[in-house]
């Protein structure tokens, strides 16, 4: 398998690239749909997340409320931390195993991680390389109003809260520009993957 790693900031669109990247035959390992599938009822965040937050984050069906876990969260920067410590282990460790799956294919594994460049180059061990969604802050903030729904000053401090885009273009090895249209982000996306298939191609006369 072929490994590389996909981020991008809120409102970057980098879910849309991440399934543009799976049209092109890509396997997707979603970091921000297992964290979702960690917390559920039964998985393995779950009673620690509980434990640590209390029963009033739950839904009456037993459901983690996400919007009330993110309300305690988002303000404390100790309560973020760690609800992360309880969670990025076993996301990490589903991650692992979804990989392990792959290892003996030919596949185009791509890792979407939102936080990737949090981590530093650091974070980007094992992968072939890493391909950055970037938009500037003024279109993610009208998205994130226009699509989301969001309150503009909310949109503003979750961007705030996450890397730069200085920080995210630094660790790439290919930038992707969602800055335009539709037709031009696929253009960006058909360009990556002519990047991707070259690797591949230099990767396969490696090992012969």
């Amino acid at each position: 398998m072929l490994v590389l790693g996909l981020t991008g900031g809120i409102g970057s669109g980098k879910s849309t690239v991440s399934a543009m990247m799976a049209a092109h035959g890509a396997v997707i390992i979603d970091a921000d749909l297992i964290a979702r599938e960690v917390v559920e009822p039964g998985g393995r965040a779950y009673d620690a997340v509980i434990e640590r937050f209390g029963p009033d984050i739950l839904a009456p069906d037993g459901t983690i409320d996400r919007p009330a876990l993110a309300a305690i969260v988002f303000g404390d920067e100790k309560a973020r931390k760690d609800l992360n410590d309880l969670t990025h282990p076993a996301v990490g460790a589903v991650m692992a195993e979804r990989m392990a799956a792959e290892a003996e294919t030919d596949h185009v594994v791509v890792l979407d991680i939102p936080l990737l460049a949090e981590g530093g180059r650091n974070r980007r061990s094992g992968m072939l390389g890493v391909l950055v969604v970037d938009v500037p802050e003024e279109i993610a903030v009208a998205r994130l109003v226009g699509s989301r729904g969001m309150d503009e000053a909310d949109a503003r401090a979750r961007i705030a809260a996450q890397a730069s885009r200085e920080q995210r273009r630094a660790i790439a090895d290919v930038v992707i520009d969602n800055s335009g249209s539709m037709a031009e982000l696929e253009a960006e996306v058909d360009r990556a993957w002519a990047w991707i298939e070259a690797c591949r191609r230099e990767s396969a006369r490696a090992r012969q």
